[in-house]
């Protein structure tokens, strides 16, 4: 990347062989490669044999690149000390260190990270132990692509939350942190385990990152960063810890070996979260949070258009110096649509068990290895030899390459009717509150004290879409449900503040504003952003203001989007 610079490589003698330890010096040059990485060109005194094992030195500085994320005391939640992380999806690792940065490569890895008194520092590996002035030692012992690679400095602190687990969080936020995670890991990881195979990865730690964070979660082997708007006291979005520990398996031990296949990760992911949810809180609970999965899919492929390039599972990412930089690919489809995917090779199977079955002979084949779609679908062929006899992967309409190569809707979508006793409680409600003449008495009828926040994120999501509401309806709306209206879950401010911008909902602009202060999640802040610039004079100037005074807090990816959405000339 070119915010690293190299300043010498060396060929170092082999380990406990003859030789000067500091090696002997070879030529280095950068070559050009993509818009956001050159080639490290290091030339060697002979050509190696095969087989060879070469031990490289190469002196290097980095630290403002787009992998590395300084924070200032007021970025973080307790205001004291500044704290430093590392982002390596997709491709930002190479402005961290240089490395193999494609997913094809596995490497194991060992770092000694020395960090001022009053610091602590965290890696993604499976051994660490802190020696002398401040110096930890981490060691990885499995191979992981280099995107899994993370480091954390900051002012933090640990508490266990079960045999293997343990959450870390600046001293603020601490007691939150072990109160809503206390016992429940230990459970999510025994389902995982008992449906796709042994745990590799030794401990599940939990890090709660700082609010300008720009993920849910990142699922860096044994040591999870995520954001802290899953501290929502009430344990409701603990599905994004299931997703995180159900990557253990699909994307940490078998990889996708191009981003361009992404969904081997991600829609597997889900499909395997979905399977822990569904153990854990049973079927109509699971189908309801897909259901919210299905309406981001929508919402995203209505924004899109549904023959975007983006919207195929197989997204074509050109090498060379004007491809697409994968970070840029983002988005619901590889997620969603492959979940319905995945589902859709279930439903071919016809019977759970026999499906759970193949997903673990799956991880046990590819198990530390980087894998295409054609490899996993090659598997399942082979592994359900009636299915290719049947020749399931040429239905007309449901051809695999047509699910891999085409955009669009998914051309099949799972059952999610169990959901529906929870469901259409808030599609009814969401309708009399659509209503021209509001029917106060039907409303008040139903009550929503006892709903979860995934019901009320439902009925959100109809709110939404049936917006604006006639006159009036809105404000009614938030006064009857302060739950709602002034509800520190993350999940359901999003969806407040978004009814709050579709229906002009001026008096409550102010907690737009708060929401996007508060923290720089990237799924929170571009479709409020969208929402404000696609309105009215007054929401543009909203998104104006609050984003001149939030720009430092976000990522600098997130800073381009949103400029990018206001005209401000960010990111292509």
């Amino acid at each position: 990347h070119p915010t690293l610079s190299v300043s010498r490589a060396a060929l170092l003698p082999p380990p406990g062989g003859p030789g000067d330890a500091a090696g002997q010096a070879l030529p280095v040059e950068s070559r050009p490669f993509t818009s956001y990485g050159s080639a490290l060109h290091i030339t060697l005194p002979q050509a190696p044999r095969a087989g060879q094992l070469l031990t490289l030195l190469i002196d290097y500085e980095a630290g403002e690149g787009p992998g590395v994320c300084w924070l200032s005391p007021e970025q973080t939640a307790g205001k004291q000390k500044p704290y430093m992380y590392t982002q390596g999806q997709a491709v930002l690792n190479r402005s961290f260190f240089p490395c193999f940065d494609t997913p094809s490569a596995k490497f194991t890895y060992s770092a000694t990270v020395k960090v001022p008194e009053g610091f602590t520092a965290v890696m993604s590996a499976t051994s660490w132990e802190k020696q002398k002035d401040n110096t930890f030692v981490f060691k990885m012992s499995q191979p992981i692509p280099s995107y899994l690679i993370a480091l954390v400095v900051g002012d933090i602190v640990s508490a266990d939350v079960g045999p293997r687990s343990r959450v870390w969080a600046e001293p603020c936020l601490i007691e939150a942190a072990k109160k809503e995670y206390d016992g429940v890991i230990e459970e999510f990881l025994v389902v995982g385990e008992k449906l796709f195979g042994p745990y590799v990865w030794g401990r599940y730690d939990i890090l709660f990152m700082p609010p300008s964070f720009p993920f849910g979660g990142m699922e860096n082997p044994c040591l999870t960063f995520v954001t802290p708007c899953l501290l929502a006291g009430d344990r409701s979005l603990v599905d994004v810890i299931i997703h995180e520990i159900s990557h253990s398996w699909f994307g940490n031990l078998v990889t996708n070996a191009s981003w361009g296949e992404f969904w081997l990760n991600e829609g597997f992911t889900m499909y395997a979260q979905r399977r822990i949810s569904t153990e854990v809180y049973g079927l109509p609970y699971t189908c309801l949070e897909a259901a919210t999965g299905r309406a981001l899919l929508r919402q995203h492929m209505d924004a899109t258009g549904e023959d975007h390039p983006l919207n195929k599972l197989r997204v074509v990412i050109e090498p060379g110096l004007w491809g697409v930089n994968p970070d840029d690919t983002y988005n619901e489809t590889p997620y969603e649509k492959g979940y319905c995917f995945v589902s859709y090779l279930a439903h071919l199977v016809g019977n759970q068990s026999k499906f759970d079955a193949f997903l673990q002979a799956y991880v046990n084949r590819f198990k530390f290895q980087s894998i295409t779609a054609d490899d996993t679908l090659e598997f399942f062929l082979e592994y359900f030899p009636e299915l290719k006899e049947k020749g399931v992967d040429s239905i007309p309409g449901f051809e695999f390459d047509r699910w891999l190569n085409t955009p669009g809707w998914p051309p099949y979508l799972p059952d999610l009717s169990p959901g529906q006793q929870l469901m259409r409680p808030a599609d009814e409600l969401a309708e009399l509150w659509a209503a021209d003449g509001l029917n106060m008495e039907a409303i008040e009828a139903v009550d929503i004290t006892g709903w979860r926040t995934y019901q009320l994120v439902y009925f959100l999501d109809q709110v939404l879409q049936k917006s604006p509401l006639p006159e009036g309806n809105v404000k009614r709306l938030s006064k009857m449900y302060p739950k709602i209206s002034k509800a520190q879950n993350a999940e359901l401010r999003l969806r407040w503040c978004q009814i709050v911008l579709k229906n002009n909902l001026e008096a409550e602009y102010s907690k737009v504003k708060d929401f996007l202060h508060s923290q720089g999640k990237q799924k929170y802040t571009l479709p409020l952003y969208r929402a404000m610039w696609g309105g009215s004079e007054a929401t543009r100037a909203l998104a104006m203001e609050t984003f001149s005074a939030t720009a430092p807090q976000l990522h600098v990816n997130v800073q381009n989007y949103v400029k990018k959405i206001l005209g401000l000339g960010g990111a292509e």
